[in-house]
Protein backbone atom coordinates (compact mmCIF):
# COMPACT_ATOMS: atom_id res chain seq x y z
CA UNK A 1 0.00 0.00 0.00
CA UNK A 2 1.52 3.52 -1.02
CA UNK A 3 1.72 6.58 1.61
CA UNK A 4 2.59 9.73 1.41
CA UNK A 5 5.63 9.51 3.02
CA UNK A 6 6.61 6.67 0.50
CA UNK A 7 4.98 8.26 -2.65
CA UNK A 8 5.64 6.56 -5.71
CA UNK A 9 6.53 9.49 -7.96
CA UNK A 10 7.03 9.21 -11.75
CA UNK A 11 8.60 11.83 -13.57
CA UNK A 12 10.28 12.97 -16.98
CA UNK A 13 12.84 15.51 -17.69
CA UNK A 14 11.16 18.14 -18.43
CA UNK A 15 7.58 16.76 -17.31
CA UNK A 16 5.08 17.46 -13.96
CA UNK A 17 4.55 14.72 -11.76
CA UNK A 18 2.76 11.95 -13.13
CA UNK A 19 1.76 10.19 -10.24
CA UNK A 20 1.32 10.82 -6.50
CA UNK A 21 0.21 8.58 -3.73
CA UNK A 22 -1.22 10.15 -0.99
CA UNK A 23 -2.78 9.32 2.63
CA UNK A 24 -6.61 10.31 1.39
CA UNK A 25 -5.90 8.19 -1.26
CA UNK A 26 -4.31 4.90 0.56
CA UNK A 27 -5.02 5.11 3.94
CA UNK A 28 -7.74 2.48 5.17
CA UNK A 29 -11.32 4.38 6.62
CA UNK A 30 -14.36 3.77 6.68
CA UNK A 31 -16.52 7.20 6.10
CA UNK A 32 -19.72 7.24 4.21
CA UNK A 33 -20.75 8.93 1.58
CA UNK A 34 -21.74 12.17 3.03
CA UNK A 35 -18.97 12.33 5.43
CA UNK A 36 -16.61 11.68 2.10
CA UNK A 37 -18.27 14.87 0.64
CA UNK A 38 -17.33 16.78 3.77
CA UNK A 39 -14.23 15.88 3.40
CA UNK A 40 -13.67 16.99 -0.20
CA UNK A 41 -15.64 20.22 0.89
CA UNK A 42 -12.74 21.12 3.40
CA UNK A 43 -10.00 20.48 0.78
CA UNK A 44 -11.06 22.66 -1.75
CA UNK A 45 -10.70 25.29 1.14
CA UNK A 46 -7.27 24.68 2.21
CA UNK A 47 -5.40 28.18 2.38
CA UNK A 48 -2.18 29.09 4.70
CA UNK A 49 -2.38 32.85 6.14
CA UNK A 50 -0.27 35.68 4.98
CA UNK A 51 2.39 34.32 7.25
CA UNK A 52 2.33 30.88 5.81
CA UNK A 53 0.42 29.22 8.50
CA UNK A 54 -2.02 26.74 7.61
CA UNK A 55 -5.63 27.77 8.46
CA UNK A 56 -6.89 24.98 10.74
CA UNK A 57 -10.71 26.55 10.89
CA UNK A 58 -13.10 25.53 7.70
CA UNK A 59 -16.75 26.55 7.66
CA UNK A 60 -18.87 24.13 5.45
CA UNK A 61 -22.82 25.08 4.92
CA UNK A 62 -25.63 22.67 3.38
CA UNK A 63 -26.40 25.14 0.95
CA UNK A 64 -22.86 24.81 -0.97
CA UNK A 65 -22.49 21.75 -0.95
CA UNK A 66 -26.37 21.23 -2.16
CA UNK A 67 -25.79 23.81 -5.21
CA UNK A 68 -22.56 21.87 -5.73
CA UNK A 69 -23.17 18.39 -5.93
CA UNK A 70 -27.40 18.75 -7.45
CA UNK A 71 -28.81 17.09 -4.25
CA UNK A 72 -30.97 17.76 -1.36
CA UNK A 73 -29.47 17.96 2.26
CA UNK A 74 -31.49 17.77 4.80
CA UNK A 75 -30.01 19.29 8.46
CA UNK A 76 -30.24 15.76 10.07
CA UNK A 77 -28.28 14.19 6.93
CA UNK A 78 -25.58 17.07 7.63
CA UNK A 79 -25.61 17.00 11.55
CA UNK A 80 -25.64 12.90 11.83
CA UNK A 81 -22.29 13.16 9.64
CA UNK A 82 -20.39 15.32 11.59
CA UNK A 83 -21.32 13.39 15.21
CA UNK A 84 -19.30 10.44 13.68
CA UNK A 85 -16.75 11.97 12.01
CA UNK A 86 -14.56 12.98 14.67
CA UNK A 87 -14.19 9.47 15.84
CA UNK A 88 -13.26 8.05 13.19
CA UNK A 89 -9.58 7.89 12.30
CA UNK A 90 -7.14 7.62 8.84
CA UNK A 91 -5.32 4.23 9.54
CA UNK A 92 -2.01 5.01 7.95
CA UNK A 93 0.72 1.55 7.50
CA UNK A 94 3.95 3.71 6.75
CA UNK A 95 6.09 0.56 7.41
CA UNK A 96 6.34 -3.24 8.32
CA UNK A 97 6.59 -2.13 11.55
CA UNK A 98 4.84 1.01 11.88
CA UNK A 99 1.01 1.91 11.78
CA UNK A 100 -0.48 4.89 12.58
CA UNK A 101 -3.61 6.47 13.44
CA UNK A 102 -4.78 10.09 12.45
CA UNK A 103 -7.66 11.55 13.50
CA UNK A 104 -8.93 14.32 11.34
CA UNK A 105 -10.40 16.98 13.36
CA UNK A 106 -9.96 18.31 16.71
CA UNK A 107 -13.15 19.73 16.75
CA UNK A 108 -16.64 19.81 14.99
CA UNK A 109 -19.35 22.15 15.50
CA UNK A 110 -22.69 22.66 14.46
CA UNK A 111 -23.91 25.83 14.21
CA UNK A 112 -28.28 25.27 15.42
CA UNK A 113 -30.41 27.28 12.81
CA UNK A 114 -27.78 27.84 9.88
CA UNK A 115 -27.14 24.08 8.64
CA UNK A 116 -23.73 25.53 8.95
CA UNK A 117 -20.60 23.16 10.32
CA UNK A 118 -17.43 24.40 11.91
CA UNK A 119 -14.22 21.86 11.40
CA UNK A 120 -10.99 22.29 13.39
CA UNK A 121 -8.16 20.08 11.41
CA UNK A 122 -6.21 18.36 13.99
CA UNK A 123 -2.49 18.98 14.04
CA UNK A 124 -1.65 15.21 12.72
CA UNK A 125 -3.40 15.60 9.62
CA UNK A 126 -2.49 19.35 8.00
CA UNK A 127 0.44 18.30 6.46
CA UNK A 128 -0.95 15.36 4.75
CA UNK A 129 -3.81 17.50 3.48
CA UNK A 130 -1.87 19.89 2.43
CA UNK A 131 0.06 18.18 0.24
CA UNK A 132 -3.32 16.57 -1.31
CA UNK A 133 -3.92 20.44 -2.18
CA UNK A 134 -0.39 21.42 -3.52
CA UNK A 135 0.41 18.43 -5.42
CA UNK A 136 -3.00 16.23 -6.78
CA UNK A 137 -4.66 19.40 -8.26
CA UNK A 138 -6.27 16.53 -10.96
CA UNK A 139 -8.79 15.93 -8.50
CA UNK A 140 -11.95 17.11 -9.38
CA UNK A 141 -14.70 17.90 -6.54
CA UNK A 142 -17.60 18.07 -8.56
CA UNK A 143 -17.40 14.58 -10.08
CA UNK A 144 -16.75 13.55 -6.45
CA UNK A 145 -19.33 15.28 -5.37
CA UNK A 146 -21.78 13.47 -7.31
CA UNK A 147 -21.34 10.22 -6.73
CA UNK A 148 -23.88 8.52 -4.55
CA UNK A 149 -21.82 5.30 -3.31
CA UNK A 150 -19.09 5.43 -0.89
CA UNK A 151 -17.31 2.90 -2.73
CA UNK A 152 -17.27 4.69 -6.24
CA UNK A 153 -15.93 8.05 -4.22
CA UNK A 154 -13.23 6.17 -3.10
CA UNK A 155 -12.30 4.48 -6.13
CA UNK A 156 -12.43 7.96 -8.02
CA UNK A 157 -10.02 9.11 -5.88
CA UNK A 158 -7.77 5.80 -6.33
CA UNK A 159 -8.30 6.26 -10.17
CA UNK A 160 -7.39 9.74 -10.47
CA UNK A 161 -4.35 9.06 -8.44
CA UNK A 162 -3.11 6.29 -11.06
CA UNK A 163 -5.55 7.76 -14.14
CA UNK A 164 -1.45 9.23 -16.16
CA UNK A 165 0.05 5.76 -15.52
CA UNK A 166 -3.01 3.82 -17.32
CA UNK A 167 -2.65 0.22 -15.21
CA UNK A 168 -2.17 -0.73 -11.68
CA UNK A 169 -2.48 -3.79 -9.99
CA UNK A 170 -3.59 -4.22 -6.46
CA UNK A 171 -4.21 -7.14 -4.56
CA UNK A 172 -7.98 -7.89 -3.46
CA UNK A 173 -6.70 -7.92 -0.28
CA UNK A 174 -4.96 -4.34 -0.39
CA UNK A 175 -8.22 -2.78 -2.22
CA UNK A 176 -10.80 -4.84 0.91
CA UNK A 177 -7.99 -2.82 3.62
CA UNK A 178 -8.44 0.48 2.03
CA UNK A 179 -12.03 0.44 2.08
CA UNK A 180 -11.68 -0.94 5.25
CA UNK A 181 -13.65 -4.35 4.02
CA UNK A 182 -10.78 -6.04 5.76
CA UNK A 183 -9.09 -5.63 9.12
CA UNK A 184 -5.22 -6.60 8.73
CA UNK A 185 -4.67 -7.44 12.34
CA UNK A 186 -7.59 -9.79 11.69
CA UNK A 187 -9.51 -8.74 14.47
CA UNK A 188 -12.35 -7.40 12.56
CA UNK A 189 -14.47 -9.75 10.94
CA UNK A 190 -13.84 -9.64 6.93
CA UNK A 191 -17.25 -8.74 4.63
CA UNK A 192 -17.75 -9.36 1.16
CA UNK A 193 -15.64 -12.73 1.33
CA UNK A 194 -17.11 -13.84 -1.44
CA UNK A 195 -15.86 -12.84 -4.70
CA UNK A 196 -18.86 -12.61 -7.05
CA UNK A 197 -20.80 -10.25 -4.37
CA UNK A 198 -17.36 -8.02 -3.81
CA UNK A 199 -17.37 -7.58 -7.90
CA UNK A 200 -21.31 -6.93 -7.66
CA UNK A 201 -21.37 -4.37 -4.93
CA UNK A 202 -18.29 -3.05 -4.68
CA UNK A 203 -16.47 -2.95 -7.98
CA UNK A 204 -19.45 -2.76 -10.71
CA UNK A 205 -21.21 -0.40 -8.59
CA UNK A 206 -17.95 1.98 -8.63
CA UNK A 207 -17.78 1.25 -11.81
CA UNK A 208 -20.70 2.04 -12.98
CA UNK A 209 -20.84 5.59 -11.25
CA UNK A 210 -17.76 6.60 -11.92
CA UNK A 211 -18.25 6.06 -16.28
CA UNK A 212 -21.42 7.75 -15.67
CA UNK A 213 -20.68 10.68 -14.06
CA UNK A 214 -16.91 11.78 -13.94
CA UNK A 215 -14.11 12.34 -16.60
CA UNK A 216 -12.35 8.98 -15.53
CA UNK A 217 -13.20 5.78 -17.36
CA UNK A 218 -12.86 3.12 -14.74
CA UNK A 219 -12.43 -0.65 -15.70
CA UNK A 220 -11.06 -3.77 -13.77
CA UNK A 221 -9.92 -6.94 -14.66
CA UNK A 222 -9.57 -9.74 -11.98
CA UNK A 223 -6.66 -12.17 -12.07
CA UNK A 224 -6.65 -15.92 -10.64
CA UNK A 225 -3.64 -17.29 -8.44
CA UNK A 226 -4.08 -20.73 -8.77
CA UNK A 227 -7.97 -21.31 -8.03
CA UNK A 228 -8.88 -18.02 -6.47
CA UNK A 229 -9.08 -14.48 -7.23
CA UNK A 230 -6.34 -12.96 -5.48
CA UNK A 231 -5.26 -9.90 -7.61
CA UNK A 232 -7.74 -7.14 -9.66
CA UNK A 233 -5.55 -5.20 -12.76
CA UNK A 234 -6.79 -1.19 -13.06
CA UNK A 235 -7.71 0.23 -16.08
CA UNK A 236 -8.01 3.80 -16.10
CA UNK A 237 -8.01 6.58 -18.68
CA UNK A 238 -9.52 9.85 -19.02
CA UNK A 239 -12.87 10.55 -21.23
CA UNK A 240 -14.76 13.39 -21.41
CA UNK A 241 -16.27 14.96 -18.11
CA UNK A 242 -20.34 14.62 -18.05
CA UNK A 243 -22.12 18.10 -19.22
CA UNK A 244 -23.92 18.10 -16.05
CA UNK A 245 -21.20 18.75 -14.24
CA UNK A 246 -17.91 20.96 -13.88
CA UNK A 247 -14.63 20.14 -13.57
CA UNK A 248 -12.88 22.07 -10.68
CA UNK A 249 -9.51 21.59 -8.92
CA UNK A 250 -8.73 22.30 -5.53
CA UNK A 251 -7.38 25.35 -6.21
CA UNK A 252 -10.06 27.22 -6.24
CA UNK A 253 -12.00 28.37 -3.24
CA UNK A 254 -15.94 26.78 -3.22
CA UNK A 255 -16.97 30.64 -3.70
CA UNK A 256 -15.45 30.76 -6.81
CA UNK A 257 -16.49 27.12 -7.96
CA UNK A 258 -20.24 28.03 -7.38
CA UNK A 259 -19.83 31.15 -9.76
CA UNK A 260 -17.96 29.13 -12.49
CA UNK A 261 -20.69 26.74 -12.42
CA UNK A 262 -23.19 29.48 -12.67
CA UNK A 263 -22.00 31.05 -15.19
CA UNK A 264 -21.06 27.91 -17.33
CA UNK A 265 -24.80 27.21 -16.68
CA UNK A 266 -25.60 29.74 -19.52
CA UNK A 267 -23.50 27.94 -22.06
CA UNK A 268 -20.26 29.62 -21.54
CA UNK A 269 -16.67 27.25 -21.12
CA UNK A 270 -14.98 26.93 -18.29
CA UNK A 271 -11.93 28.88 -19.22
CA UNK A 272 -14.14 31.94 -19.84
CA UNK A 273 -16.34 31.38 -16.71
CA UNK A 274 -13.57 31.22 -14.81
CA UNK A 275 -12.06 34.53 -15.75
CA UNK A 276 -15.57 36.10 -14.98
CA UNK A 277 -15.53 34.99 -11.86
CA UNK A 278 -12.41 35.85 -10.97
CA UNK A 279 -12.26 39.45 -12.42
CA UNK A 280 -16.40 40.64 -12.96
CA UNK A 281 -18.82 37.97 -11.66
CA UNK A 282 -21.08 40.85 -9.93
CA UNK A 283 -20.85 42.73 -13.18
CA UNK A 284 -21.88 39.53 -14.93
CA UNK A 285 -25.18 39.27 -12.59
CA UNK A 286 -26.50 42.64 -13.03
CA UNK A 287 -25.83 42.21 -16.77
CA UNK A 288 -27.81 38.64 -16.91
CA UNK A 289 -30.66 40.67 -14.78
CA UNK A 290 -30.20 43.73 -17.33
CA UNK A 291 -30.17 41.14 -20.73
CA UNK A 292 -33.54 39.29 -18.94
CA UNK A 293 -35.73 42.39 -17.92
CA UNK A 294 -34.70 43.54 -22.07
CA UNK A 295 -36.26 40.37 -22.89
CA UNK A 296 -38.79 40.44 -20.80
CA UNK A 297 -39.84 43.94 -22.20
CA UNK A 298 -39.41 42.66 -25.65
CA UNK A 299 -36.48 45.01 -26.42
CA UNK A 300 -34.19 42.26 -27.35
CA UNK A 301 -35.42 39.83 -29.12
CA UNK A 302 -36.50 36.16 -26.93
CA UNK A 303 -34.65 34.09 -29.58
CA UNK A 304 -30.96 35.88 -29.01
CA UNK A 305 -28.10 34.11 -28.39
CA UNK A 306 -28.01 34.99 -24.97
CA UNK A 307 -24.30 33.23 -24.11
CA UNK A 308 -22.42 35.21 -27.37
CA UNK A 309 -24.19 38.42 -26.42
CA UNK A 310 -23.07 38.31 -22.61
CA UNK A 311 -19.59 37.29 -23.65
CA UNK A 312 -20.13 41.00 -26.09
CA UNK A 313 -20.74 43.01 -22.65
CA UNK A 314 -18.04 41.44 -21.04
CA UNK A 315 -15.88 42.07 -23.34
CA UNK A 316 -17.31 45.98 -23.68
CA UNK A 317 -16.74 46.09 -19.99
CA UNK A 318 -13.21 45.04 -20.05
CA UNK A 319 -14.22 41.55 -17.74
CA UNK A 320 -12.78 40.00 -20.40
CA UNK A 321 -9.90 40.24 -23.37
CA UNK A 322 -11.40 41.28 -26.93
CA UNK A 323 -9.88 37.39 -27.97
CA UNK A 324 -12.32 35.32 -25.31
CA UNK A 325 -14.41 32.70 -26.97
CA UNK A 326 -16.95 30.71 -25.83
Amino acid sequence: MELLSDALTITETNSKIVTQSNVITSARYDFDATQIDIISMIISQLERTKQGVPRVTYSISLKDMSELTNKTMNHQQLRGATESLGNRPFNIKHSSDRYQQIWMFQSVVYILGEARIEITLSEAIIPYLFDLKDNFTRFRLVSSLGLNSKYAKRFYQFACQWKNVGTIIKTVDEIKIMLDLKDPTGKKKEEYTNITTFKTRVLDTAKKEINQNTDIHFDYKMIKIGRNYKKIKFIISTGELNKVQLPIDFKESVEIQKQIKAISAYGVSEETAKIIAKRGYKIWVQSVNEVKEAIRTKKLSIEIDMASYLIGIMKNKGILPKSATL
